[in-house]
């Protein structure tokens, strides 16, 4: 079985466009690209990656494609396009004649709390079974009644939760994010990254022991068919190295079976993004 990286990022560091890189954040301010990643993996034993959008324009999604057309290992493209556009059909038509595009995100952390419960929003995001793109949702604990909103509205949508959700980990707060994700859980045909954990604890002084009351959550809500390993990577490196972050993941599951450690680290994200390998 194939080891997959669902969830990785690539950019030149532009710093009017990623002003969200704060000084703070000084370690992402340079260019992160397929030749800074293959190593890592290959070091890893992992041997593809989903490439994720971290800029809201076409022009990100056209550079993503564009690496994937150049290194074989970049597996599938997770793109964006104005889900809110009048000629959001004719975007889709367009995109998805490349073959690496796999599914489409927006930034919903960055938008007001209701965003992803919004006419326009629900409309355009079910726009996407046409295409057979997914969707990635990435949102903060209080976004998540939103999401529940736009799930019920699209049972038959691929829907994929990034980063857990991002829980609040550096406070040590379970709860209401838990029940939510459970609920969440509850719809098949809602999955869950387990990724962006390292950077939800506090960077400098964070232990598995923080994170695995996190884990237990989604490992006992979504099962081992909808789970899938993603890095984060480069902005893991504000917390932890590349191979900090696998062997976090791979040692709590190391008491399950090979299957679901098998599906966590591959065949789920196979069968989510229908990856072509």
């Amino acid at each position: 079985m194939m080891r997959i990286d669902a969830h990785q990022h690539f950019w030149h560091y532009d710093p009017v466009r990623d002003d969200w890189i704060t000084d703070e954040m000084s370690v992402l301010k340079r260019d992160f690209l397929p030749e800074h990643l293959e190593p890592e993996l290959a070091e890893q034993g992992i041997d593809g990656c989903v490439a994720v959008q971290a800029d809201q324009s076409e022009d990100e999604t056209r550079f993503l494609l564009q690496l994937a057309d150049r290194h074989a290992f970049v597996l599938g493209v997770v793109g964006w396009v104005d889900l809110r556009a009048a000629d959001l059909y004719d975007r889709l038509e367009h995109f998805s004649r490349f073959e690496r595009l796999c599914g489409l995100r927006h930034i919903a952390q960055a938008e007001p709390d209701d965003f992803l419960e919004r006419e326009d929003v629900v409309r355009g995001i079910g726009t996407l079974a046409d295409f057979d793109l997914t969707y990635d949702i990435l949102v903060y604990p209080q976004q998540l009644r939103a999401a529940l909103a736009l799930v019920e509205k699209l049972p038959d949508q691929p829907l994929v939760v990034d980063h857990l959700a991002k829980p609040l980990i550096r406070d040590g707060e379970l709860e209401p994010w838990a029940a939510q994700m459970g609920e969440l859980a509850s719809n098949p045909n809602v999955w869950c990254k387990v990724s962006g954990l390292v950077t939800e604890a506090d960077w400098s002084r964070w232990r598995p022991e923080d994170i695995h009351p996190y884990l237990d959550v989604v490992f006992d809500a979504f099962g081992p068919d909808r789970l899938m390993f993603g890095s984060d990577w480069p902005v893991c490196l504000l917390a932890a190295s590349y191979q900090q972050v696998v062997r976090l993941i791979d040692d709590y599951a190391a008491g399950r079976s090979a299957a679901a450690r098998n599906k966590l680290f591959g065949g789920n994200a196979l069968r989510f993004y229908e990856l072509r390998v």
